[in-house]
């Protein structure tokens, strides 16, 4: 079993300044995550002035401001991006942001991330899918909100345009921020890897940690969670980010999942053998026995005893002569 690919994601949570986002990446460092994610986009061409923000955004910073002008008082430069990919460079974790227009694609490639990620609300954008693809980058492509069938044109036109299949990775997602628990659907990573035979992640928007651990276990390859130096900050993802401490127990808790899941053949651990002999019973008198005795109901018992037959063999034993005396609590022997 391949290590789960954690990605720590930042997004915007460092609310448009630099230093912040530095914290950011050296509390990912910290948690042991594989990577940290930030976004990267120009607002004009993303979203139009007038566009509403989502019902969660409104919810954590009000509806008087703009989607336009939130983005805008979110953004980082190119030339602080540039920064921060050097920076992790540095501090030996792997940095990604996920491009919302071609000119964003453009940039990180440039500054050679090692993967494309296209979000959820981009699964549809079929000229940015095509642009991204042409980069001939590896690609995860979230999934929130679409159906099969959006999936499958999706990755239809992202082959298309020259990306390779086994390059691809689909991330189930919930767009919600936070995702209910009856919306989060773990199910549908199995639905992903049948339908599509590729590798599934997870990107999780639920509070806590135990829903990603649980896609873990059921053969997520890839995580996202969304991660803040405090929730209590102003921003739009915030409250629905783990603090550092708790990005730490996540990371902890994945690793130890990868080693609890196992190869998957029954058989005895070699933790475990010693406890074979203390744990399990063997055959013995259950009262002192005399040589030529018939071994049966009223003088065997099966109890703990380190060694002997095993009771497995009771019809075996039953109906046999005892060889010689055995005194009580004696392990039978034929």
């Amino acid at each position: 079993m391949k290590p789960t690919f954690i990605i720590a994601e930042a997004g915007v949570n460092h609310n448009g300044d630099a230093v912040r986002a530095r914290a950011l990446i050296d509390a990912a460092v910290r948690a042991g995550a594989d990577a940290v994610k930030f976004q990267t986009f120009r607002p004009d061409l993303l979203v139009t002035r007038s566009a509403q923000k989502a019902q969660y955004q409104k919810a954590q910073t009000g509806s008087d401001q703009s989607q336009h002008d939130m983005l805008a008082a979110l953004n980082l430069g190119d030339d602080v991006f540039r920064d921060l990919s050097q920076y992790c460079s540095a501090q030996n974790i792997v940095f990604l942001s996920t491009p919302f227009d071609a000119e964003s694609a453009d940039f990180l490639a440039s500054i050679k991330v090692p993967l494309i990620k296209i979000s959820s609300g981009d699964l549809t954008n079929l000229p940015l899918l095509r642009h991204i693809a042409a980069l001939k980058l590896p690609i995860i492509l979230s999934t929130g909100m679409a159906t099969l069938g959006e999936i499958e044109a999706s990755v239809h036109a992202l082959e298309q345009a020259g990306a390779k299949r086994q390059d691809i990775t689909l991330l189930h997602c919930n767009t919600d921020y936070p995702t209910p628990w009856h919306d989060v659907n773990l199910r549908a990573i199995d639905t992903l890897r049948r339908a599509f035979d590729m590798q599934v992640g997870y990107s999780d928007h639920t509070t806590g940690i135990e829903i990603a651990c649980a896609a873990v276990a059921l053969g997520a390859t890839v995580i996202e969670k969304h991660f803040t130096l405090d929730r209590n900050l102003p921003g739009p993802d915030h409250k629905a980010s783990l603090e550092p401490d708790e990005l730490t127990s996540l990371v902890q808790s994945i690793r130890h999942i990868e080693l609890a899941m196992g190869s998957g053949r029954k058989t005895p651990t070699a933790s475990e053998l010693p406890n074979r002999a203390v744990a399990r019973r063997s055959l013995v008198a259950a009262r002192p026995i005399r040589a030529g005795e018939v071994f049966g109901p009223d003088n065997l018992i099966p109890k703990r005893a380190e060694r002997g037959l095993s009771p497995m063999l009771w019809d075996h034993v039953v109906g046999r002569i005892a060889c010689r005396d055995f005194a009580e609590d004696e392990p039978i022997e034929l």
